[in-house]
């Protein structure tokens, strides 16, 4: 199989398409045969196309401001999304967002490190342009993350403040942004303190939800509803990982 690490999913169409964020050789994957970073197609047949390889992107164009001391050659891919028939995709140890076409080409859309410095951008999302959500560095500083307003032509400037460790970002058909915080107590990541807000049009914010086990992921389903993966990271045993459904009020 060429999956190693897959970090997020979508679709053009009927198309399946994966983002690899723990291959390449900087992740301890063994490279015969070659698995890079990058962004997998699933054939209707079940069988797998890498279409980008990101690894070799990143490496021949190398962003303004990497962090030396945490850096990835390979980087590590976390979300992507489908918008007008490409795939958009944010790094957060290198801090980018790149296009990526279904026939493979890749561009950058934007450097977030130039302006921003090592804000780990994680979450993105896109209603009329593009919102990128930031994790921020370790130990956890409440109130230090934000979410990034992006054009297409690459312009940055902030949109809300006064977040906390955000790995989720999605829009509601009443233009309300929902933001995942993986955990918002300070200093070390800390089990049971993960959220959901909701910010309005206004940037007034509600708690939608409170005491989640460091969440990592998610989305709006059909019914208007929240699915968030919690449990996603954290001590063993393995296999506590669970989808959660969160009603909206």
């Amino acid at each position: 199989s060429l999956i190693s690490g897959a970090a997020d999913v979508a679709f053009i169409g009927d198309t399946l398409y994966v983002l690899l964020g723990g291959a390449g050789c900087s992740h301890g994957v063994p490279q015969v045969p070659e698995m890079p970073n990058g962004v997998i197609r699933v054939n209707a047949d079940g069988t797998l196309d890498l279409i980008a390889n990101l690894s070799a992107f990143v490496m021949a164009n190398p962003v303004a401001h990497p962090e030396p001391d945490d850096f990835e050659p390979d980087g590590t891919w976390y979300s992507m999304i489908a918008v007008g028939g490409n795939l958009y995709a944010v790094e957060p140890n290198h801090g980018e967002l790149d296009r990526i076409t279904p026939s493979g080409q890749i561009s950058r859309v934007i450097d977030i490190s130039a302006s921003q410095g090592h804000i780990v951008p994680t979450a993105v999302a896109y209603h009329g342009n593009f919102y990128v959500g930031n994790l921020n560095t370790f130990p956890v500083v409440p109130g230090s993350s934000k979410i990034l307003k992006i054009t297409t032509a690459g312009n940055v400037k902030v949109a809300v403040e006064g977040l906390t460790t955000v790995l989720g970002l999605v829009f509601d058909g009443r233009d309300q942004m929902y933001v995942l915080e993986t955990s918002t107590a300070a200093g070390n990541p800390t089990p049971f303190t993960g959220k959901v807000v909701r910010v309005d049009p206004s940037g007034h914010q509600t708690e939608i939800a409170s005491g989640l086990f460091f969440p990592t992921g998610m989305t709006l389903g059909p019914d208007g509803a929240l699915y968030v993966s919690n449990v996603g990271f954290g001590p063993p045993p393995a296999g506590l990982g669970e989808i959660l459904r969160i009603t909206v009020p």
